[in-house]
């Protein structure tokens, strides 16, 4: 079995895309963090799927049957990124100061390359992460340039050179 470290520097090479996955809390209260796992699953069904570390707070919002909304980021919101990427302590919360709106219920980042909005369908163990698997119920996509994350840096994507 290959270290940590290993790991680590052999995952930083592949681009992910960057999300933030925004939940409503029982009391109406707004929870997001900042996620770079999210792969299509299935078009039929349309499933995605992303990872929540288990010690995320995010994840007691996200049982199977709760609602969950995706911001795919823009390549103008690193600053979100980085936002909700802290782990939050002490009064308040990640969207003080941050625009949001209110979507399908769900907390919606305006200005992100796309949205979606779905249903936690089941939880997968993946070791020190929990892989979610989210049924599709409205989707919204804009040619807004994503962000992407590689070699820990944010950025975006551009056209590739045909290979000869």
């Amino acid at each position: 079995m290959i270290d940590r470290e290993t790991f680590t520097e052999l995952m930083s090479g592949v681009c992910a895309p960057v999300t933030v996955v925004t939940a409503t809390a029982a009391d109406g209260r707004p929870h997001g963090s900042t996620v770079s796992s999210l792969a299509s699953l299935s078009l039929d069904p349309p499933l995605v799927s992303f990872a929540l570390d288990r010690a995320s707070a995010l994840l007691a919002h996200l049982q199977p049957g709760d609602r969950v909304g995706v911001n795919i980021l823009g390549a103008h919101q690193r600053e979100l990124a980085s936002t909700f990427a802290r782990r939050h302590r002490g009064p308040g919360s990640k969207f003080d100061g941050v625009t949001w709106t209110v979507r399908a219920g769900l907390p919606h980042l305006p200005e992100s390359a796309g949205w979606t909005a779905g249903r936690v369908e089941r939880h997968v163990d993946g070791g020190d992460h929990v892989l979610l698997v989210v049924c599709l119920e409205e989707a919204e996509s804009t040619s807004t340039a994503p962000l992407i994350y590689a070699r820990r840096i944010f950025g975006t994507h551009a056209p590739l050179a045909v290979a000869s």
